[in-house]
């Protein structure tokens, strides 16, 4: 092995590499949005060449900034959270940073440890889902004085800047809907609500709204069931196998829908003819299933680029801090899922 081999490539190396100043490349990595885009090309190429590899701790400890932010989502099982979490993954890549990605299974003690391991390696911000934290993450966060965003529910009194959209909002449109059609036998399908304030907030409303308009379900058609089309395909052919069966079906999620969808299919009834099965969410693939999901878009990607570009702004600049609250309206979106009661 030559001499060369033996000796790792350090700040200098990259930059004559580059045929920059050492500044320079120390700018590329703490500030790059400070950099022209061919002088940043210049310099990746350069750190691929030498294989550079800089001591992120040893920066930390001087108070350098880590390049990294945590976001904690409730589950990495399903694609509920993914298109989110990839908008919002492209848009701080694009100034620099990185995501620490770690799920907490909707436990919300959990949480508060994983949000601690986030704090060790130094990241810059952090990301929580939804409104409702432990106390103790909420004072973690001011302790430590660290930018944070609260992603994909909205309300405008929330502790941290809240930037999605109001569930609340999307339960009453599907609710609306479906009573708008003239349905008067519905039965309903959320997820656990524990540690799940999307999922509370859709469920209330939605209740709410049937009961205002004289709608009261019979227990036996107020289910629960986890993400998992499996399970809601299950649950769903028991619901529709009573002699008693319901001619619609409001799911608090495409996810729960979409097994609902198969369990109609499986317990020999169309959709919509003998039953209206809706959603919310508007996930990759809600348009493409057959039949088409009614159902209320949430505005993903949105969500996860506007929630990317306030946390960047408030570690580039703190005095701006991560600004005001942010509501992506959502949008209801008719398909063919959902028709008039034979």
């Amino acid at each position: 092995m030559t001499e060369n081999k033996l000796k790792k490539a350090d700040i200098i190396t990259v930059a004559k590499a580059a045929r920059v100043s050492p500044s320079t490349v120390s700018r590329y990595f703490n500030h790059p949005e400070l950099l022209k885009s061919a002088t940043r090309k210049r310099i990746d190429s350069a750190v691929r060449r030498t294989g550079y590899i800089r001591n992120r701790a040893a920066q930390t400890i001087h108070g350098i900034r880590s390049g990294t932010i945590g976001v904690l989502v409730p589950t990495l099982d399903h694609a509920i959270f993914a298109e989110v979490v990839q908008a919002f993954s492209d848009t701080v890549a694009a100034q620099g940073f990185t995501i620490l990605l770690a799920s907490h299974g909707y436990d919300l003690q959990r949480e508060y440890a994983i949000l601690r391991k986030f704090l060790e390696h130094r990241v810059d911000g952090v990301v929580l889902t939804g409104l409702d934290h432990d106390e103790a993450v909420f004072q973690l966060l001011d302790s430590q004085d660290i930018p944070c965003v609260l992603m994909w529910n909205y309300a405008a009194e929330s502790r941290y800047p809240s930037i999605g959209a109001d569930n609340e909002q999307a339960g009453k449109l599907i609710a609306e809907h479906v009573l708008s059609l003239g349905h008067r036998r519905i039965a309903c399908m959320f997820p656990p609500t524990n540690g799940n304030d999307r999922a509370l907030a859709r469920r209330e409303i939605v209740l709410t709204t049937l009961r205002d308009a004289g709608v009261e379900l019979p227990k036996e058609w107020m289910l629960e069931t986890v993400y998992s089309i499996s399970e809601s395909k299950l649950d769903a052919k028991h619901l529709f196998s009573k002699r008693s069966r319901p001619t619609a079906l409001i799911c608090g999620n495409d996810i729960l829908a979409t097994g609902a969808l198969y369990g109609a299919t499986a317990s020999g009834l169309t959709v919509p003819d003998d039953v209206t099965v809706v959603g919310i969410g508007d996930f990759k693939g809600s348009s493409e299933i057959e039949p088409a999901l009614t159902t209320v878009r949430l505005p993903a990607r949105r969500i996860g680029q506007e929630a990317g570009q306030a946390l960047v702004s408030a570690i580039i600049d703190p005095s701006s801090g991560t600004g005001t609250s942010l509501h992506c309206a959502p949008e209801f979106i008719r398909r063919q899922s959902s028709a008039c009661p034979a």
